[in-house]
């Protein structure tokens, strides 16, 4: 078969960047063949020729070569078989487990461009249904929808990685595709997650885009857009999707060095001025699709570091300002052992409790307001000698509210489990126990409620509301469960 294609020829090498001269007619976002291992992506122009990010095996470029135009964009395969595998920014398995199977499916759909535009407002509808973590804190009192952008943010090792995991673990059985990807992160650090995830049975709803730190700059900077690009495939088919990107503070770091290899004017902290751009494009791509278009979802979770607990960042304040909501994760609090280290003073989802269900928004109406007014009463008492009675009892309340809000990590709970959890808080049942009692009531509730009670339990996930059965169930449930365990003597 005949094929006229324009070449080039490469002038000069700057790390990741080449120089080539010849291409008159390529357009930017343009696929360039440079050897039979190595790609290059058209990133702009010069006077003399056009600027190109090497991909795939730079090592073998070199002046002189040869470059040939594709005439086509950036596109890479997309379907079913990347579940449960482990691929790089280019969409190419890294695994060890041998060539990613084409999605028989759809087979005319198989290659989506890297850059895709974003949704129009005529192809989405309002956020209505909840994306369920399993991180109790979160679900009562920082509800977050189905195709929303909720950005995660902290300093360094305040548990970002471990609230998007355990996301992802809560998604076992609810037909949610996940995808994880890994920006600048060590090598040890993602076989760890991924260890995790194969441990849970999670990896195959699952999909890993590597871009660790050994990879290549470009590697980083492309990675969110390949990880988006996998998941809009099966938003297009329908499907729920949740995207975890971690994290965008080094995906900015890696378009940062970049940027000045092509030999653009540095701006504020040594940004390019088009960053806000860069990751305002990404995040615009999660949405919720209307029915016309088949009805999937696509929701993000992009984390980004802070330094010394500044929000105000150049980066992170680029991101508050580009997503839904935030959870802000506190850096005293997780020292002082509260875990996860969510600071409800500075977290927020603007969705709203309108996207979670009537029976958890008719039990944590309240419990954010209660928590907060806790911490205040907690500092103002902190050095009294006495305090009244009605203010220990308050204080006793909060501080059965933090011991639910605790939680393990890779153990995320399920809905009922909440429930029950919210309902007993509310009943005040809890406020005469210790610390250890509420650890084994925790444990043991939800195991008990559906052994004792499944009828209760299966009614309370179909309905959904608090019905007069449902809540005649759930007395009986705690009163033979505080009967048979005696945890006052605890």
């Amino acid at each position: 078969m005949l094929q006229i294609r324009e070449a080039g020829e490469i002038r000069e090498i700057k790390k990741d960047i080449v120089k080539i001269e010849g291409l008159s007619n390529c357009m930017n976002g343009e696929l360039l063949d440079i050897t039979s291992r190595a790609k290059g992506l058209v990133m702009g122009f010069t006077e003399n020729g056009a600027l190109a990010l090497l991909l795939g095996t730079c090592e073998d470029a070199k002046v002189g070569d040869k470059v040939y135009s594709k005439r086509e964009p950036f596109t890479i395969p997309v379907g079913r078989g990347f579940l449960g595998r482990i691929v790089n920014a280019l969409a190419e398995p890294v695994d060890g487990k041998g060539p990613v199977t084409e999605d028989s499916t759809n087979p005319n759909a198989d290659h989506y461009p890297v850059f895709r535009d974003a949704p129009s407002v005529l192809e989405r509808i309002p956020i209505t249904e909840v994306f369920e973590t399993g991180i109790l804190i979160i679900d009562a009192t920082i509800p977050i929808g189905k195709g929303q952008r909720q950005l995660i943010i902290g300093d360094r090792m305040t548990g970002k990685t471990t609230i998007c995991v355990d996301a992802i673990l809560n998604q076992k059985g609810k037909n949610v595709v996940c995808i994880y990807c890994c920006i600048g992160r060590a090598q040890s650090s993602l076989q760890n997650i991924v260890e995790t995830f194969k441990a849970k049975g999670a990896l195959d709803y699952t999909i890993v885009v590597s871009a660790s730190a050994s990879a290549s700059v470009g590697e980083q900077y492309l990675a969110p857009y390949t990880a988006c690009t996998l998941g809009e495939y099966f938003m297009d088919s329908g499907k729920d999707v949740f995207v975890v990107f971690d994290d965008l503070t080094k995906h900015a770091w890696a378009y940062r060095q970049l940027s000045l290899l092509l030999e653009r004017s540095p701006g504020r902290d040594a940004y390019p001025g088009d960053i806000f751009y860069l990751h305002s494009q990404l995040m615009e791509r999660a949405a919720k699709l209307s029915p016309e278009h088949k009805g999937g979802s696509m929701t993000f979770f992009p984390i980004v570091d802070t330094l010394q607990g500044d929000i105000t960042g150049y980066i992170p304040s680029n991101l508050v300002s580009m997503t839904d909501g935030q959870i802000y994760l506190n850096t005293a609090l997780f020292s002082g052992g509260f875990k996860p280290a969510v600071d409800l003073g500075l977290s927020v989802s603007r969705v709203g409790n309108k996207v979670q269900c009537p029976a958890m928004k008719e039990l944590s109406g309240m419990l954010r307001l209660e928590y907060l007014q806790y911490n205040e009463l907690l500092r103002m008492t902190r050095f009294k000698a006495s305090i009244s009675e009605e203010t220990a009892q308050r204080l006793k309340h909060g501080a059965v509210i933090t011991g639910l809000f605790m939680q393990d990590r890779n153990e995320p709970y399920s809905r009922e489990g909440q429930i029950i959890f919210l309902y007993a808080l509310g009943k005040n049942v809890l406020d005469a126990l210790s610390e250890e009692a509420i650890k084994c009531f925790k444990k043991e509730i939800f195991d008990f409620a559906k052994r004792e009670f499944p009828s209760v339990i299966e009614d309370l996930s179909l309905k959904l509301k608090l019905t007069g059965e449902i809540l005649k169930g759930l007395d009986e449930c705690l009163i033979r469960f505080f009967r048979s365990k005696d945890l006052e003597r605890i």
